[in-house]
């Protein structure tokens, strides 16, 4: 194994994922680790990234960064013990990419190139060219073996990808081709007439609902709930966590309610936990 480097930290960080791999002295964990095993690492870590910049958190944002990047390095370590690709290869790879996706900023197609910046199109036309080379590039592509005849434009959307996040980008996708609502009024039509078909659905006697049916509901009523961010120009995902944030953030400050009288959850009922849920709710309204 090549000795570590004094120099550049990207090299330093390399080398030391090799070591942590090496078969003969390396860490047990990292050594057995797969492409497989590490991805609920990876997924965690991203949403960590995210929790540190939505607090504005900045040198935590560092230290999540590096965690983030060590999974990247982590997989082209695994690539690279497997004769595959190395961390270069991704980097070069990428640099290659964007150079070609940014013809407005390369105009010869290379990192040196530059353009005028009198002459800088607008983000319309950006949004365009970029959509038309993606396109491209997915041409070239085999597609997992399919013919060019048989691809879907959906196919290169993760199927193992948040659900909320899947969600949104299905909907992009289709409707960049106009398989879209033409208002947000009749999209809001479409989620209330999704939780009236859940309602139909529940409106049952217990023993006889039918849940696969009602889970198909549920399923309509979050797509549609989905749509209406889109059409909003919000997004589903970073609403859905901030709507856990707020219900983490109020039910604890019940359980500080509760305490402040004497109380605790295992020992308030129902009507006296609300009273401490609009208690909070008020106290925010107020600050």
């Amino acid at each position: 194994m090549a000795q570590a480097k004094d120099g550049a930290p990207m090299e330093r960080v390399e080398y030391l994922m090799a070591r942590l791999r090496d078969k003969d002295s390396g860490c047990p964990w990292d050594i057995k680790q797969t492409y497989q095993s590490i991805v609920p690492y990876t997924i965690e870590e991203t949403y960590e990234v995210v929790d540190a910049i939505e607090k504005g958190d900045l040198p935590h944002l560092q230290e999540e960064l590096g965690d983030l990047l060590f999974q990247v390095i982590f997989y082209a370590q695994i690539a690279k013990e497997e004769g595959h690709f190395s961390l270069d290869d991704v980097a070069s790879g990428l640099v290659t990419k964007l150079v070609r996706r940014h013809p407005h900023v390369f105009p010869e197609g290379t990192l040196e190139s530059r353009v005028d910046i009198h002459s800088r199109p607008s983000e319309e036309y950006i949004r365009g060219q970029w959509d038309k080379i993606k396109a491209e590039e997915k041409r070239l592509k085999s597609l997992g073996g399919k013919s060019e005849a048989s691809a879907s434009i959906l196919d290169d959307i993760p199927v193992s990808m948040a659900p909320l996040l899947r969600a949104q980008k299905l909907q992009k996708k289709v409707s960049k081709k106009g398989f879209d609502w033409p208002s947000i009024d009749l999209v809001l039509d479409k989620l209330q007439e999704e939780v009236d078909e859940l309602k139909e659905e529940l409106a049952v006697p217990a023993a006889e609902i039918d849940l696969d049916a009602v889970a198909d509901e549920i399923g309509d009523v979050l797509f549609s709930t989905v749509n209406v961010a889109r059409f909003s120009k919000l997004d589903a995902e970073l609403i859905m966590k901030k709507a856990n944030d707020k219900f983490q953030r109020r039910f604890q400050g019940v359980e500080a309610f509760l305490e402040m009288q004497g109380e605790s959850l295992d020992s308030a009922d129902l009507e006296r936990m609300e009273q401490g849920w609009q208690h909070v709710k008020q106290h925010e309204a107020n600050t």
